[in-house]
């Protein structure tokens, strides 16, 4: 939903609403004078749901809030039914919940199993259980090879992954990915981008992937929310955020693509042709629907073979959330 919209329900495709594993009630969260969220109210449900915003959105507060490092100014979250807030939850979401942080947080001079087995004993496990998953999990993300290696040695992707598996260790119910791209050459980031979709899709985990590459969070989340300027100004589904709209037609012609193009345009149409020789067409307001398209084509003589509605990307539906926003803030303040 946009910010002057009913509530969109965040739902699995095909699914009823689900019990949220995130529940925000006017959230709020301010440094002095700098009002890092302002009333945030969200629920995230189950499965992989991106979070999406410029530098200074929120989405780091925000983090830090559910992880219980950061008290909230005004109003309540919880994570998987717990309020951060209180101590005792604060060390059961330690158990349920999993973080890969952005920052470079790995200690130089230990080995990968070293760093994961210590960091999975923080969760409750025993030694030798924590020392058990350590392994399964650095087989999981291909470090296997390089387990026993220091870590100075570690490439970005390698230690991007071996972030991932720190997350995974303790088996959590929740993760929070925080960038897990951030840093990575196109083929590190195809390589994590499989084992987010893996463990969202194929493994079913809840996961708040929070990034500023929508193509990331596209190909791997069901459900986003994008935050601006400490408000979340859109939330829902991705297939019905980037759902074919009407107004917009991909259309393909027997002959004379560049013909039809003209009288489309000297009728206020917007018209482009692709480079498969597809015209790429936007309808006047004036236009109820595309049978005045069929019409000019029948004058011009030029026979339709297709007309196919076109989705929208979510980079085009992120960026019309964003600048309704402004003119609804610029209108505010004017």
């Amino acid at each position: 939903m946009t910010a002057n919209e009913p509530d969109v329900s965040l739902v699995p495709p095909g699914g009823e609403r689900p019990e949220p594993i995130v529940r925000l009630e006017g959230l709020r969260k301010s440094f002095g004078n700098v009002h890092a969220l302002r009333g945030v109210d969200m629920e995230l449900p189950p499965g992989p749901v991106g979070l999406l915003g410029p530098n200074g959105a929120g989405k780091t507060t925000l983090i830090g809030l559910l992880l219980g490092l950061l008290e909230p100014t005004e109003g309540t979250a919880t994570v998987a039914g717990l309020q951060p807030t209180h101590r005792a939850a604060r060390l059961e979401i330690r158990k349920r919940v999993g973080y890969m942080p952005e920052s470079d947080c790995l200690l130089p001079g230990m080995t990968a199993v070293e760093i994961v087995s210590a960091l999975a004993k923080l969760t409750g496990l025993s030694r030798q259980d924590a020392i058990t998953r350590a392994h399964e999990v650095l087989d999981y993300v291909e470090l296997d090879e390089a387990r026993y290696r220091a870590l100075d040695g570690y490439s970005t992707g390698m230690k991007q992954r071996l972030k991932l598996a720190q997350a995974l260790v303790h088996d959590p119910e929740f993760l929070l990915l925080d960038e897990p791209t951030n840093g990575l050459d196109p083929a590190g980031r195809r390589h994590m981008l499989s084992l987010v979709e893996d463990l969202g899709r194929n493994q079913k985990k809840n996961i708040l992937l929070c990034s500023h590459l929508l193509p990331d969070v596209e190909r791997t989340c069901d459900n986003v929310v994008v935050l601006v300027k400490g408000q979340a100004i859109l939330q829902g589904s991705i297939a019905e955020l980037t759902a074919a709209e009407s107004r917009r037609l991909r259309v393909e012609v027997e002959d004379g693509a560049t013909q039809l193009q003209t009288a489309l345009q000297a009728a206020s149409y917007d018209v482009s042709i692709d480079k498969t020789g597809a015209l790429m067409i936007t309808l006047p307001q004036s236009v109820e629907d595309a049978d005045h398209l069929c019409g000019l084509a029948a004058a011009e003589r030029v026979n339709i073979s297709s007309i196919d509605p076109v989705r929208s990307t979510l980079e085009e539906v992120f960026l019309k959330a964003v600048d309704e926003s402004e003119q609804k803030t610029e209108a505010t303040s004017a």
